[in-house]
Order: C-alpha cells, then structure tokens, then sequence
C-alpha cells in the first residue's frame, strides 16, 4: 500500500526519527503511530485530573467574605471608573 508524504516538514520529521532510531521510514512511521495510539488510550481525560484539584478546593470552609474590589483594583493600580 503505497503512503505519500508530500509535506517537507512531516518528511524531515520522519527522516529524523528513522535516522536517531536507526530503522527506515516506514518502521518510523509505524514506531511514531503506535506509540501516538498508546498514547492516546492511556490518556486521562482533562475532567478527572481536574477532579482532584476541585475536591481539594471544595474541603476548604466557605469564610462568607465577599472579595474586596477596591483592594485588589488597587494592586494593579486601577481606579473606579
């Protein structure tokens, strides 16, 4: 099954990895799209690793403060419009 490259970044891309891994283009290509797919089903989705992060912030107790607009225009040196 004949694969074209036709983009001159990809195929330096390619002679690259088949030159440091001492193999030709088409064991790159292969090595480069397994490694990609493993990669990709042994992904964590962003929503849980966000996960332990807001339980975290969620145990913090609510102090019932408001934020204080002045003072934190203040650290940036903004004014009341």
């Amino acid at each position: 099954m004949p694969f074209h490259i036709r983009d001159a970044k990809t195929d330096d891309l390619v002679r690259e990895l088949a030159r440091r891994r001492n193999c030709g283009l088409t064991e790159a290509v292969k090595q480069a799209v397994a490694a990609e797919l493993q990669r990709e089903e042994t992904k964590i989705p962003l929503r849980e690793r966000v996960r332990p992060v807001q339980s975290l912030f969620r145990s913090f107790p609510r102090t019932g403060l408001s934020a204080d607009k002045a003072f934190y225009d203040s650290l940036n040196d903004e004014r009341d419009a």
